[in-house]
């Protein structure tokens, strides 16, 4: 079974592009994700995990998801490889986003981003106050 469940912040907003392809989306994202130890003396360490969303979830990402923000992921972790124009073998391991969710709590989210939420019209819901979130 390959499945991955993270809790972190955004080191920078996403970055979506088009495939060539078939012109689906996909957004890009690095999660830093705090280890669960402290070793004595030392300042809390992170990892930082290249985070892939496809299409709709994607869409999410890029629309909702700021620098700094405290987000849930589950999905699957996916290894890749390729040879540059120098023939030097490149080797990547990220995470495949299936599900994405708000991690920070109703205040923190409305107080940050309540104005980006309450002034976009081309959602089904109207926030005028921290208790109208949707999430």
């Amino acid at each position: 079974m390959n499945k991955v469940c993270l809790i972190g912040r955004l080191t920078k907003d996403p970055e979506t592009k088009y495939t060539q392809t078939n012109n689906t989306l996909v957004a890009t994202f690095t999660l830093a994700v705090n280890r669960r130890f402290v070793k004595e003396n030392e300042e809390r360490q992170a990892d930082f995990i290249p985070i892939i969303a496809w299409s709709k979830t994607g869409e999410f990402c890029n629309q909702y998801f700021k620098k700094g923000q405290q987000v849930g992921i589950v999905g699957r972790i996916q290894t890749r490889n390729w040879d540059d124009e120098q023939g030097i073998k490149h080797y990547a391991t990220e995470v495949i986003a299936e599900e994405v969710y708000f991690a920070d709590t109703k205040k923190d989210v409305f107080t940050e981003y309540g104005s980006t939420f309450a002034n976009n019209t081309g959602n089904d819901f109207d926030i005028t106050s921290g208790d109208d979130l949707p999430f």
